[in-house]
């Protein structure tokens, strides 16, 4: 029988921000020539521990192996240096410059850089691993895919034996993905060693050879994949049992709320980012938006929400307090404001949680100040109301943090989006719009966060719920726009739609069933 050998080991690793305790004697191996799941709710600690592995944090207490060698990593050069490269989900590549120069960039290869030997060893590696990316293409007119392609290549060419990868197919269509894990199985059959950090179950158990589980920031165990579930690895994340089902009820008194006709928008450099868009959002039903990224999701949600300039089109509300009205309210040429004022009740998670969502210096209680302050009357303000708002998402939605008091910008990715999404919803919208509503959130959180738009739309709300993750999608949502360019390419039903079908229409425009 093979022996198996070690291409990394973490024993006793402790790292504490303060007084809080992100990793807690921690221990970890990694197999050569095997692919690592890494799993944990929000917070357990996982992006933290990589980044000591990486060289970006330094561990307070423990020792790591590479190679069954004690070493030291104190910055991302000593982790090249020893064969570790982490691609990490925000791209670290310059706009202006084509994948080959992107890939040597840094790199010190003699007094001269020759492209021309640089550009053969880049293609003999995409050659080896099965990699489908233009060398000399610029970095701004590449896909996402093509991006983290660079990326991956970029390490390879470093040297790297062990890789890991941070949520890398969270921006993919399962086609891009299927790629990625085709490219993957090539590098562990070449005996390389990658940990994959993501929060996607079916994904973990389709291309990995062992998950290890983190909690709170402790260790709690490893399971070799082919004794593992979604179910059964969900229990070790969280602790307890918990229940994997996303209601779909059939909807009821479906009526148009929100009726969208030739929408058409440009941004400020004159692109047009949006064309011809129409569609209906209807009251009592979830309607999703699917789209690689960049296909013109957030213009639309922002659109429709005032916040983005419109060049044609219309935009109508139809008011659930005014069943007689056959024409609708027109929204163009209206701000946020001017929404809200003619009584237009819409809630809106926007994809920048602190850029646009919430203010990082205020606490919750004062972020949820901002959407009820102009209800005081005089020069005081009601706290009482936004404390027990603040205090009802802090229970339910299990947010991790001190007190109602502080700073947003402190926490965890995680738990901002919780406070976004538990604010919007506690406004008792007649449209709610969600832009990645459960990006970075662990599977627990998410499960949480579809059953209370499910509520919503049973109580008569149209949601309008933009996703990367089309399982989610064709499991929680009744009917699904397909974006593709700034244009839709199909409108599926979401009972009845195929994960490949809709993957198809993401890349291509025109093909697809519409139901409008």
């Amino acid at each position: 029988m093979e022996t198996v050998r070690n291409a990394i080991r973490m024993e006793h690793i402790t790292k504490r921000f303060g007084s809080v305790v992100a990793n807690h004697d921690i221990n970890l191996v990694l197999h050569k020539g095997e692919i690592l799941s890494l799993l944990g709710e929000n917070g357990s600690g996982k992006t933290t521990l990589m980044n000591m592995l990486s060289g970006i944090y330094y561990s307070d207490e423990g020792q790591i192996y590479v190679n069954d060698q004690p070493v030291t990593i104190s910055s991302p050069k000593d982790a090249f240096d020893l064969g570790i490269g982490m691609i990490h989900q925000h791209f670290k590549l310059v706009d202006v410059l084509t994948a080959t120069e992107n890939i040597v960039l840094g790199l010190k290869d003699g007094d001269k850089l020759d492209l021309k030997k640089a550009s053969r060893k880049i293609t003999e590696i995409c050659e080896r691993y099965g990699f489908e990316i233009d060398l000399n293409r610029k970095i701004y007119e590449m896909s996402v895919s093509q991006k983290q392609t660079v990326e991956i290549v970029k390490v390879l060419y470093r040297g790297a034996e062990i890789l890991i990868l941070d949520e890398p197919t969270a921006v993919l269509t399962p086609q891009e993905t299927d790629k990625l894990f085709t490219v993957m199985r090539n590098m562990k059959a070449d005996g390389k060693s990658l940990i994959i950090i993501t929060h996607k179950l079916h994904e973990v158990l389709e291309v990995s050879d062992r998950v290890a589980v983190l909690r709170k920031g402790e260790y709690i165990g490893d399971v070799p994949t082919r004794d593992a579930s979604q179910q059964s690895l969900t229990d070790m994340m969280v602790g307890r049992a918990v229940t994997l089902n996303i209601d779909r009820p059939e909807p009821v008194n479906v009526t148009p709320r929100l009726v969208v006709e030739g929408l058409t928008v440009y941004d400020e450099l004159g692109v047009k980012r949006l064309s011809d868009i129409s569609f209906t959002a209807n009251a009592g039903e979830i309607l999703g938006i699917a789209g690689i990224a960049g296909s013109g999701q957030r213009e639309l949600l922002e659109a429709i929400s005032g916040l983005y300039p419109i060049a044609g089109g219309s935009i109508r509300f139809f008011d659930p307090q005014k069943p007689d009205d056959k024409q609708g309210r027109e929204l163009v040429g209206m701000d946020p404001m001017a929404i809200r004022k003619c009584g237009v009740s819409m809630a809106f998670v926007p994809e920048d949680r602190l850029g646009m969502g919430l203010v990082g210096s205020m606490g919750m209680t004062g972020n949820m100040m901002l959407r009820s302050w102009r209800k005081g009357k005089g020069i005081f303000l009601n706290r009482r109301e936004p404390e027990e708002m603040a205090n009802r998402i802090w229970k339910e939605l299990e947010v991790v943090t001190p007190s109602t008091s502080f700073p947003v910008r402190r926490m965890s990715g995680g738990n901002v989006q919780k406070v976004l999404v538990g604010r919007e919803i506690a406004q008792d919208p007649a449209v709610l719009m969600t832009a990645y509503a459960v990006r970075g959130l662990d599977i627990n959180t998410s499960y949480t966060i579809y059953n209370l738009l499910t509520e919503e739309k049973m109580k008569g709300v149209a949601v309008v719920y933009v996703g990367e993750d089309l399982d989610v999608l064709l499991e929680l949502c009744d009917r699904i726009l397909v974006l593709c360019g700034g244009q839709v390419s199909g409108i599926v039903d979401g009972r009845t739609a195929d994960k490949r079908e809709v993957g198809t229409l993401m890349t291509r425009v025109g093909g697809g069933s519409t139901d409008e």
